[in-house]
């Protein structure tokens, strides 16, 4: 591998990271039906400005070490993060141009995508949740985009030279 190729997806991966550290943090039982989807989020701005080094199948891994730390069934968080990545990789041309209002909304549907994906598998797996704790993580995703956005643009990464 060479040096400008692990450069373009150290960030990538530091990202990624802090958020699976995000994802498992304790958080106080009122809090915890809020908790954002940050992995997500991530995945979903890297698939968006990073899609040919970060797409579905780095999602799947993502979701498979997701389902590890979590606990919960094995498979079900890679299939939804595959699902999203997905979208965003095939619209990411489409998206890129839109203003942070309308990738709030578009954020917005596809978080709800992961999380009905999740509220199905749970379904079929007979794990019961109240509603709160499927769709409360949605709109604080949504809310949290612009600041998550932000973050991320300040992240310096290598970019291909030019001519």
């Amino acid at each position: 591998m060479s040096n400008a190729f692990r450069a373009r997806r150290l960030p990538v991966i530091l990202t990624i990271v802090a958020a699976m550290m995000l994802a498992i943090v304790p958080l106080p039982g009122w809090a915890e039906p809020f908790r954002p989807d940050w992995v997500a989020i991530t995945l979903i701005y890297w698939c968006l400005h990073m899609p040919r080094y970060f797409g579905v199948g780095s999602a799947w891994l993502v979701g498979i070490v997701l389902d590890v730390a979590q606990g919960t069934l094995l498979g079900q968080h890679a299939l939804a993060l595959s699902l999203i990545a997905f979208l965003t990789v095939k619209f990411h041309l489409q998206l890129r141009v839109f203003p942070l209002s309308q990738m709030a909304a578009t954020v917005l549907a596809l978080l709800a995508v992961y999380r009905f994906v999740l509220f199905w598998i749970n379904g079929v797996a007979g794990v019961g949740a109240p509603l709160v704790a499927y769709w409360g993580p949605v709109l604080t995703g949504t809310l949290l985009w612009p600041v998550a956005d932000f973050i991320l643009r300040t992240i310096p990464r290598r970019r291909r030279p030019s001519g």
